[in-house]
């Protein structure tokens, strides 16, 4: 049997029996030079350390990082009052603020995960104290924290990149923006059907219009971070790495002397708890490398290329097999390790059959992103289930017509690939 057949199918097995998806990645690599290579063991740990050792990679942390402050500062509650007096006081208002909060939200986590663990699970508790069905709560929270890692800053976006010769982290981050409010306004026309479905009320008075720009003011340096990032980068004022500690420094300014909320004895805990989320993501960063490595080392990608080439799809029916294949791949595996493995491999084909970068990036990202929420391994169905106390099963009931919505959005953007290449072209993103 060769060493990727081996490698494939021992990480089928240690993700079935529940080993964490780093370590299962780590561990079928070396069951793999094992039983199907001569190469010495020492390679995992040569290839891991390779996998990190990238000075864009930096940008991780520090938007981790920038995030943690934001919410230290009490930026999650700036933004749920500035979203929910927009839309509050409609039918379904609260869950429509939930949307926006978590979409206003995703322009400074990055992370689909911190955002449903955060702004999330106070807007379940809130919806469930207003009379929501607290399942309903918890699958619309999940479906619409998607958006994290779609509109900038995203550390998936980083990481592809680094897999992609061909795209950039501004160019991405630029590609993002537009399918990230489409997922959002998808979300809200599922809770507009449910809500008048069910007879979810919103609040009984509008703000006045004080209150409005008061809010709106005070939530104008949170809503600033993305722009910051995206502007600066595209004025060539500084690269993807420099912008994630510009982000830092903003942050920091913002919670301690703008909103006065961030305490100078909260900075242990909030360093403490990006450093754990930051290893995490290099562990799985690292793993994923050396997986990889024995995938091109045993040759399956240029023999994938090869048979794919043989095959003569075109262009949309390449697109249409990688979105069954994806959505189907997304199931079992998370969306990082998914990058790092199969980017490499699919890229270049997509490449040589005409597809634009950006276009293919956006919907393998979408559909990786997708398989957070997709039964059963989904990690963001864990965490929100956990957060809300929502058995599973009923979470998973709930999650349907977002399901249905999401797959349609995904076909939009397969379909017309100007929805992600418009934005980088008017910015002027070469």
């Amino acid at each position: 049997m060769s060493a990727s057949a081996i490698l494939l199918l021992s990480a089928c097995v240690y993700l079935a029996i529940g080993v964490p998806v780093a370590f299962a990645l780590g561990l079928s690599t070396v069951t793999a030079l094992l039983l199907g290579s001569s190469f010495p063991l020492l390679v995992v740990l040569k290839e891991t350390f390779t996998g990190i050792d990238s000075f864009p990679l930096m940008a991780v942390p520090f938007f981790i990082l920038a995030a943690e402050l934001m919410s230290g500062g009490s930026l999650t509650a700036v933004l749920l009052r500035f979203a929910s007096q927009l839309v509050g006081h409609k039918r379904g208002g609260l869950g429509y603020t939930n949307i926006a909060g978590l979409t206003f939200f995703s322009g400074i986590s990055g992370s689909a995960l911190a955002d449903a663990a955060g702004p999330g699970s106070m807007m379940i508790r809130m919806m469930d104290k207003a009379g929501y069905d607290r399942a309903y709560a918890a699958a619309l929270t999940a479906s619409t924290a998607i958006v994290g890692p779609i509109i900038p800053p995203s550390i998936i976006m980083i990481i592809y990149a680094l897999q992609d010769d061909n795209v950039s982290v501004g160019k991405l981050f630029a590609a993002g923006l537009v399918p990230g409010l489409l997922i959002a306004f998808g979300m809200a026309a599922v809770n507009w059907y449910v809500s008048r479905k069910r007879n979810y009320r919103g609040d009984d008075e509008q703000a006045s219009w004080t209150e409005i720009l008061r809010t709106t003011f005070k939530a104008i340096p949170a809503l600033l971070l993305p722009v910051l990032i995206l502007g600066g980068m595209r004025a060539g004022w500084f690269t993807p790495t420099e912008a994630s500690v510009v982000a830092v420094f903003y942050a920091l300014i913002c919670g301690k002397f703008i909103y006065r909320t961030l305490e100078w004895k909260a900075l242990p805990d909030i360093l403490s708890r990006s450093a754990l989320l930051t290893a995490s993501v290099l562990i799985i960063i690292g793993t994923s490398a050396s997986f990889a490595w024995v995938l091109t080392i045993d040759g399956l990608p240029i023999k994938l290329a090869t048979w794919m080439t043989a095959q003569e799809f075109s262009p949309l029916m390449f697109l249409l097999a990688v979105n069954v294949f994806l959505l189907l791949f997304g199931i079992f595996i998370e969306p990082l390790p998914g990058v790092m493995v199969l980017v490499p491999i699919l890229a270049p084909i997509a490449a040589k059959l005409g597809i634009d970068p950006i276009h293919f990036a956006m919907v393998v990202i979408l559909n990786l992103t997708l398989g957070m929420i997709t039964p059963p391994v989904g990690g963001l169905l864990f965490v929100t289930s956990n957060v809300s106390k929502v058995p599973l099963a009923a979470l998973t009931r709930e999650l349907k017509p977002f399901l249905v919505a999401h797959l349609l959005i995904l076909a939009s953007i397969t379909l017309v690939p100007g929805l992600s290449t418009w934005l980088p072209g008017v910015m002027g993103f070469k």
